[in-house]
């Protein structure tokens, strides 16, 4: 408890140096409006409060203690944080940290989160889950009967594989365990908290972090892999920010499947399939893996095709940083107007949140789209 304290005030120190830098930063932007081209919500609203440029001069009257107008606070919160901004700024500045702090801001102003933020954050501590799901059916996509095993490496499904994205935690799991990986899960596997990091409340943040921390050293282990791009952000980057170094290291399953097929070269099989592979925000531009997922699917498929715009300037799916439960609409036509743009009718990617969020978008609107998380091909395609 001694060490979470200090933990905690060492947070406290940094967000008082923090504000002066953030500004500082924020004010570095000449306005040269290359970001308006490459902003999803901009592009999709016309409306100047929600694109790059003016959420920088908004944080600003934030930090500065200006009054806060419900048009600041949207623009604040239905950022995506999907990172094409940043990728286009000649200044390289950090248009979606500030964001961040920005919303710790008004949290801490006791302006935010807003209602629903507070519903979902209400949900995780009392159901240990984002999706409102039901704790006792969290394990139902599991192939065969749950026995508890011990690993250093433990496979994390997340809230949407386990609940709302089934196939995505079964196939990932299926090909895991095929691929000879020495893996655990857990029964009672909880919630990341990407979440409630994401709403600004970072103090409630570190507490659940702290806990899942703890309970990961109990366990012993020194390896997480995710499939959920969401988890894999959370767990690498949102820990380590509120709570400094980790015990245990990080990855995607996607890496970890390109590394075990790597000893398997002629393990899979192809499948007579034309498909098109979206590149999810958070390990796209987020962590430049754009060639591992491409690599694996020309193994699976016959015909693996490009959408228009990809890899870096891949379009954001419109679920990501909170925004699909609060700006429902605003995400959906951001994940119709990625649809439009893609070839194909089968559609892949590496994260269940744009498997869920495109999927849910093709159905209303009607656009012919099958979305597939990419674990699922590569069972297709095992023997």
């Amino acid at each position: 408890m001694r060490e979470y304290e200090e933990q905690r005030k060492g947070l406290h120190d940094r967000r008082i140096k923090k504000p002066r830098r953030i500004v500082d930063q924020a004010l570095a932007c000449t306005e040269c409006e290359l970001c308006m081209d490459h902003c999803t919500t901009y592009k999709l609203t016309g409306e100047l409060m929600f694109s790059p440029l003016l959420r920088l001069q908004t944080a600003v009257k934030i930090f500065e203690g200006e009054e806060v107008t419900p048009l600041m606070l949207e623009s604040m919160y239905n950022c995506p944080k999907c990172m094409q901004c940043e990728s286009v700024c000649p200044l390289e500045i950090d248009v979606t940290h500030i964001v961040h702090r920005a919303r710790e801001e008004l949290v801490r102003r006791d302006l935010a989160p807003t209602d629903r933020h507070n519903a979902v954050i209400e949900g995780i501590m009392q159901r240990g889950n984002a999706v409102n799901g039901e704790p006792s059916t969290r394990l139902d996509w599991l192939p065969e009967e749950f026995v508890q095993r011990e690993s250093d490496t433990l496979l994390f499904l997340g809230c949407l594989p386990s609940y709302l994205v089934k196939n995505a935690a079964s196939s990932t799991y299926t090909v895991l365990k095929k691929l000879g990986l020495d893996f655990m899960i857990l029964e009672d596997e909880g919630c990341c908290g990407t979440y409630i990091y994401e709403s600004g409340k970072t103090d409630l943040a570190a507490e659940y972090f702290q806990q899942n921390v703890e309970r990961f050293k109990s366990l012993g282990i020194k390896r997480i892999i995710a499939p959920c791009c969401g988890c894999h952000k959370c767990f690498k980057y949102f820990y380590s920010d509120v709570l400094g170094e980790t015990d245990f290291t990080v990855h995607h399953a996607v890496e970890t499947i390109y590394d075990l097929l790597k000893e398997k070269p002629d393990l899979l099989k192809k499948v007579e399939k034309t498909i098109a592979y979206h590149d999810p925000c958070r390990i796209g531009r987020g962590e430049g893996l754009y060639e591992e997922a491409r690599k694996i699917l020309k193994r699976c498929v016959t015909d693996l095709e490009e959408i228009q715009r990809n890899r870096e300037d891949g379009l954001c799916c419109g679920a990501g940083a909170g925004i699909r439960s609060v700006y429902r609409d605003l995400s959906m036509e951001i994940a119709a107007d990625l649809l439009q743009s893609i070839p194909t009718k089968h559609v892949v990617s590496s994260c269940p949140f744009c498997v869920f969020n495109l999927g849910f978008a093709s159905k209303k609107k009607d656009l012919g789209k099958q979305l597939t998380y990419i674990t699922r091909i590569v069972e297709e395609s095992l023997p």
